[in-house]
């Protein structure tokens, strides 16, 4: 039931791991994106999403009471070690990328933006779309 309930969560998680591990040389370089660095709006994009989907995986799970009573606060805490372990890859196992703070900062924008905003994105859309 665990698995169940997180299958979306966890295949964003890969996602979000795929795309953080492909090469520098792969990955497009637009001019003037860099200006506004839209670099950071998609590491906390990505985080914002991965909140959401772990707090609602972890609320309609039924196997682990405690982590379903305090789903935000377990969520937020996995996420944001999730983006550091993710940074510290960049820096250490993936090749051509580089570990940046400014990252694992967007990322912790995106976990803690995604656990205070739940409960309203709950209610329009998470509901339809994940049971």
């Amino acid at each position: 039931m665990f698995l169940k309930n997180t299958k979306w969560a966890l295949l964003w998680a890969m996602f979000i791991l795929i795309v953080c591990g492909i090469p520098g040389r792969d990955i497009p370089h637009i001019s003037f994106l860099e200006l506004v660095s839209i670099d950071k709006f998609v590491h906390g994009g990505m985080f914002f999403v991965l909140q959401l989907l772990l707090i609602r995986g972890f609320t309609l799970q039924t196997n682990y009471s405690s982590l379903q009573r305090q789903a935000k606060f377990s969520a937020v805490l996995i996420c944001i070690t999730y983006g550091g372990l993710l940074e510290l890859m960049q820096g250490a196992v993936f090749s051509e990328r580089s570990a940046d703070v400014f990252d694992f900062i967007a990322n912790t924008i995106g976990c803690i933006s995604g656990m205070l905003l739940y409960a309203s994105i709950e209610k329009k859309w998470l509901i339809k779309f994940i049971k």
